[in-house]
């Protein structure tokens, strides 16, 4: 099949740092290419990927000072994704809503994975507008301020099989690993280290816009005595960083539409203690491979109760359900019959089931 994958250019596919769907994008990619699938990659030009490369800006924009108007840049990279169209029996838009005006017109079947939080008054009116734009939610979660659209499915990410080493001894430290910014709480996991009398490293990037907010309340906080501040860090050093803790803190405070850093912890076997909002509840199970929690009295108790749970079992639970290849192959299923479809005339089929999550009760939950 001739797949087109559309990423953002504010970073390389992979990054080089912090970055979750380019990040995505780039595992989808090669498990594409490694399946025999004719893969193209639209991206910034400092990506490194297997498939063709098709790039409309050189470097990717986050840390590119020269670039003041990144918007000027995407509209450049939908252009190229439009001059391209009939190379491909599909185009995977990892875009956000961007591409929305013209991708209805396209000659071939697409599908748009949103990647981020949907809970946004604004967006309302917008996907009313463009209510047969082919949507894939990363968790059910995700897709319940806007459980109307045209969801195609919820596909769960996915990591390498072999991107990170598991470890069966812990650590003697908890991790924080992500962004600083208000809704992520790094201040919770230093609170709830504190109690429980452990250190706590945390590898983190600061976006500008995040910057007065770290500067006002979480450097004063770096001066703690259990505290150890390592700033951003490449995939190379995140293996070792989580893979070496004893957990991974993960005390949110919004409606995550995934959380990509608790299946990276589970990858290396490291249990995750995280906050129950958004998609935590779907990706954890609790008191299997992490504990969910909703204050920091329960979050200081589950520290207690990490020793009973099973580092190979964390290891287990990634390999069954958040696998670079079982990610691949749930597309391809999609690909598939958005094609077929085509051939035969019919809109892109609505609510198939491809993934399916594992919520509080227990219970499988079909998607809409």
């Amino acid at each position: 099949m001739r797949i087109a994958q559309v990423a953002p250019l504010i970073e390389s596919v992979p990054p080089k740092h912090y970055g979750g769907t380019e990040r995505i994008v780039s595992y989808l990619a090669e498990e594409l290419v490694r399946s025999g699938h004719d893969v193209t990659l639209f991206g910034s030009g400092d990506s490194v990927t297997s498939a063709r490369l098709i790039a409309p800006t050189q470097r990717s924009l986050r840390k590119n000072e020269r670039c003041t108007d990144p918007m000027a840049r995407e509209l450049v990279l939908i252009d190229h994704v439009v001059e391209h169209a009939r190379e491909f029996d599909v185009i995977h838009f990892h875009t956000g809503y961007l591409h929305f005006p013209v991708s209805q017109h396209l000659p071939v079947p697409h599908l748009t994975t949103l990647h981020g939080r949907l809970d946004i008054p604004d967006l309302v009116p917008l996907y009313e507008r463009f209510r047969d734009i082919p949507l894939i939610s990363i968790s059910d979660a995700q897709r319940e301020p806007l459980a109307w659209a045209n969801w195609q499915a919820t596909i769960y990410h996915g990591l390498p099989k072999t991107l990170f080493q598991f470890r069966s001894d812990p650590g003697d430290y908890l991790a924080f690993l992500g962004r600083v910014s208000v809704e992520k709480r790094v201040d919770r996991a230093i609170e709830i280290a504190k109690r429980a009398g452990m250190r706590l490293k945390i590898a983190a990037k600061v976006d500008r816009a995040d910057r007065r907010y770290f500067k006002r309340v979480i450097e004063p906080l770096l001066h703690e005595s259990h505290v150890e501040w390592v700033g951003e860090i490449s995939d190379q050093k995140k293996d070792e960083f989580l893979g070496s803790a004893y957990a991974l803190l993960f005390p949110i405070d919004w409606p995550e539409p995934f959380g990509l850093v608790m299946i990276e912890a589970m990858a290396c076997g490291t249990p995750v203690i995280a906050y129950d909002h958004g998609s935590v509840p779907e990706v954890l199970e609790n008191g299997v491979n992490g504990f969910v929690v909703k204050d920091l009295e329960e979050a200081t108790r589950a520290i207690e109760r990490v020793s009973d749970l099973s580092r190979t079992c964390c290891r287990e639970v990634f390999e069954k359900r958040f696998t670079a290849t079982r990610m691949a192959i749930d597309y391809v299923k999609l690909y598939t019959r958005m094609v077929d479809g085509r051939m035969r005339g019919l809109k892109p089929p609505h609510g198939i089931v491809v993934a399916r999550s594992h919520r509080r009760a227990g219970h499988t939950r079909h998607l809409r």
